[in-house]
């Protein structure tokens, strides 16, 4: 049974020379690991047209992963809504659950182009720290990869022609609703999706900001998970919007909270630092409207041409990546559980040798069970 109030998210990142099988491989042994070193869920996240990253699909890779582990809880982070329908998220992981009941987290991500949007409207401001000295850095400006043409493409592939992007909250209020089997459409015809009506599935509502995601958590009594390692300058907002948006209920009696951290630890500071020298490089990738780059080795990274406008450009996730010895990094998680009130962290490492990462999460858990 787990014994850490540690997950992982898995992005299932593709390192340089590498390909998507040996990535998918790398997820399954990791997660069979995780589940050793008593981690409480492994989460996946969705993300399309990155030929760094294969995590297209996160009900196709939890049903693989459920098939190689045990009693690990097991997740999205998120699925995106805004290319989805409720019905095909309850059936699918209804699927699932019909097979390995009491196992699934259901995460739901605001994803769209009216997120991209919102979060290229927030106002600019220094970076700041909190009562505790976690680092609240100054806000990524969206504005140019909401604009770009790769964003466009994105989208336009994930939709059917002509689509609209429904309401969130209404498409939480139909998941919802499907799984209790209480659902009934505008004329008061009921419906039911078998499987997934009754499935043992935990909802949770994932959000970047203090906007509608958490507030639809709040007001649903669902646990939220907040992400510093995307959205790091507006973490504590989003988690106070969702306290302030709570609302008791048989369904969750209080506020849960999750807090998301990128991290890499190795056995000393120096060497966590080499293996994290890739990451700079592909968050950048990303940041350009690029997709995500295959994760390059720490040679490979050191090659790269970078200046003053890459270093602004990544800053906010450079600058909050946990990377150091398990002592150091442990510290860190420990001050952002403090400041954020985290019942939980989910934490992502993503390094070029699988080994390297295996081992980081096997020291991240050692030295949290040492309190």
């Amino acid at each position: 049974m787990p014994d850490l109030n540690l997950s992982v998210l898995d992005l299932i990142p593709v390192s340089s020379g590498s390909n998507a099988a040996g990535a998918l491989r790398n997820t399954i042994d990791l997660a069979q690991h995780a589940e050793r070193f008593g981690y409480g869920r492994y989460w996946f996240a969705e993300h399309h047209l990155n030929p760094g990253v294969a995590g297209t699909s996160p009900p196709v890779a939890i049903a693989l992963v459920a098939a190689a582990t045990r009693n690990i809880r097991l997740g999205s982070a998120g699925v995106q809504l805004a290319h989805r329908t409720p019905l095909a998220v309850v059936e699918e992981f209804g699927l699932i659950d019909a097979l390995h009941p009491g196992r699934l987290d259901l995460g739901l991500g605001r994803s769209g182009k009216q997120l991209i949007k919102d979060r290229a409207a927030r106002p600019g401001r220094a970076p700041v720290t909190a009562g505790n000295g976690l680092l609240i850095p100054k806000p990524f400006d969206f504005g140019k990869l909401a604009a770009s043409p790769r964003t466009a493409l994105t989208f336009g592939l994930l939709q059917q022609p002509g689509a609209r992007t429904p309401d969130y909250g209404e498409q939480v209020d139909d998941i919802l609703a499907l799984l209790a089997g209480t659902y009934r459409s505008a004329d008061g015809v009921e419906g039911h999706a078998i499987p997934g009506e009754g499935a043992q599935v935990q909802v949770w509502i994932l959000g970047s900001s203090g906007g509608q995601s958490a507030e639809v958590a709040g007001r649903n009594s669902l646990r939220f998970a907040a992400n510093y390692h995307i959205s790091p300058s507006s973490v504590l907002a989003a988690v106070s919007a969702y306290r302030a948006a709570f609302k008791p209920s048989d369904r969750l009696e209080r506020p849960y909270v999750a807090v998301s951290a990128d991290v890499v630890v190795a056995d000393d500071d120096a060497t966590a630092r080499e293996l994290a020298t890739g990451y700079g490089p592909w968050v950048r990738s990303i940041r350009r409207a690029e997709g995500a780059i295959p994760f390059p080795a720490p040679d490979e990274a050191a090659a790269v041409p970078w200046g003053d406008e890459d270093r602004a450009l990544v800053a906010d996730r450079v600058d909050t990546q946990f990377v150091g010895s398990p002592r150091t990094v442990v510290a860190k998680l420990r001050q952002l559980q403090e400041a954020t009130g985290a019942d939980e962290l989910a934490v992502t490492t993503i390094t070029h040798g699988h080994a390297d990462r295996v081992r980081s999460y096997e020291l991240l858990a050692t030295e949290w069970r040492r309190g």
